[in-house]
């Protein structure tokens, strides 16, 4: 029997995942079927089997992000999940990247301050599927952190951090973040410092990995053309060979709300300057989360139907577009208002978001802006989950927040049941106008 070559392969498995979207509503227009299971070895497992297409997705995530650094050695969590993948089990990163081409499958980091772990598409025939699980375990239990590699990415990430240094939008955001999270890990730089990642060596990598990739932490997502049985055995191969813990993960510290307001005014030769307003926000399994969510596309979350827009944009023109959003972490993540307006504009623009917000949490919402939204909301939420990458990613947050199983088939009937007098609650209880950290990066004389 002769097999289709490496690059037939790729153009099948492209061909297919390009169809996915015809197929998955099929999932979408009914209960999901999230099945969750815990093995032997703690990992929690998530699935959902769906045969339409002969396609698999996995993703494996750890408690691992970079709120896991310490601060002499920032950057060591990112640079952990990144150098995995660049030489495992025996092979090195060439190695790797061949093999997942010659089965046309693609792995990929998720990162961010709570959560790192791998995700791996694949076709789900046998070959296929063997191959990409294989490299996915070896990368996942067996990474070898070579020294060469290091370095070459310690230059590389230099680099980048010094480019960054420059622009304005990095300088608003490390700001930012730094004055809304102050000393808690939430509010270090992810990536590091060029001084930190100096001082990372392969003997700190390999030590973090043990440390924070162990099984009994592990939420493995499971999604595509296998049976439960499958979904099982993929599971436990692909964290039997990681380290059990010895006790729950560790918490996070709380994050403290700010005392006081805080402006950052800061110069800079860009011809536009770069405004973020917000505070410390909300946690993902805090109970006002839907009030919060439908509350905020009114507010700035919206595009074009949003208030923020509508103050910045369509009643003054000072901006092309302006936004607001939560970022729910397992602590409080940030509230965050951002625009981009000419240097004379700033101070106008400023003024406006910060009254537009002060308005907003007064009043709320007016009935007909909670209607609209609603419709929006509940009528957008197919494209949420109309594909099996789509479907695959709740799976993998449901799993990581502790989320209930029925969240997505419960997630129209929470938006439609938040009310006018809910979102005025919960943003006059969370949303404090007079404590807000500004950081402005260009104008900054105009408006000090």
């Amino acid at each position: 029997m002769s097999f289709p070559s490496p690059f037939a392969r790729l153009h099948l498995f492209r061909t297919l995942a390009s169809v996915a979207c015809l197929l998955v509503p099929a999932l979408a227009g009914a209960t999901l079927p999230i099945q969750s299971w815990q093995l032997p070895n703690g990992a929690r497992v998530l699935f959902v089997e769906n045969r339409a297409l002969p396609m698999l997705d996995v993703s494996v995530d750890f408690p691992a992000g970079a709120s896991r650094d310490v601060p002499e050695t920032t950057g060591l969590a990112a640079m952990t999940i990144g150098l995995m993948r660049l030489g495992a089990g025996g092979l090195g990163e060439s190695d790797v990247s061949g093999r997942l081409a010659d089965v046309g499958a693609i792995m990929g980091t998720r990162f961010d301050a709570d959560r790192a772990g791998y995700q791996a598409r694949t076709l789900s025939s046998p070959q296929e599927r063997e191959q990409t699980l294989d490299l996915l375990s070896k990368v996942l239990q067996a990474p070898a952190f070579p020294a060469d590699v290091l370095d070459r990415e310690r230059s590389r990430l230099t680099a980048s951090l010094k480019e960054a240094a420059l622009k304005p939008e990095s300088i608003a955001d490390r700001a930012f973040q730094t004055a809304v999270f102050r000393d808690h890990p939430y509010g270090r730089r992810g990536s590091g410092e060029i001084e930190t990642i100096a001082r990372i060596t392969t003997d700190d990598l390999r030590a973090f990995h043990a440390r924070w990739y162990r099984a009994d932490w592990a939420i493995v997502a499971v999604m595509g053309d296998v049976s439960r049985e499958e979904a099982d055995a993929i599971a436990r191969r692909l964290t039997d060979g990681l380290p059990r813990a010895t006790g729950p993960v560790p918490p996070l510290a709380p994050v403290a709300p700010l005392d006081a307001s805080v402006e950052r005014f800061i110069d800079h030769p860009a011809s536009q300057s770069h405004i973020l307003v917000g505070q410390p926000g909300i946690r993902r399994s805090d109970p006002d989360y839907f009030p919060l969510f439908v509350g905020n596309y009114i507010l700035g979350g919206g595009g074009f139907a949003s208030r923020m827009v509508d103050e910045i944009r369509q009643k003054r023109g000072l901006a092309y577009s302006a936004y607001s959003y939560f970022s729910p972490m397992a602590e409080a993540g940030a509230f965050q208002v951002g625009l981009q307006t000419k240097k004379e504009q700033a101070g106008e623009a400023l003024s406006v978001v910060r009254e537009t917000v002060k308005r907003y949490v007064d009043e709320g919402p007016t009935e007909a802006e909670l209607e609209a939204a609603k419709q929006n909301l509940v009528g957008g939420f197919p494209l949420r989950i109309d594909s099996n990458k789509k479907i695959h990613d709740y799976l993998a947050v449901i799993g990581f927040y502790g989320l209930p199983l029925d969240y997505l088939d419960q997630f129209v009937e929470r938006i439609e049941a938040v009310t006018v007098a809910q979102i005025r609650d919960a943003f006059q209880r969370r949303v404090q106008p007079d404590r807000m950290v500004t950081v402005v990066v260009g104008g900054a004389p105009r408006l000090q």
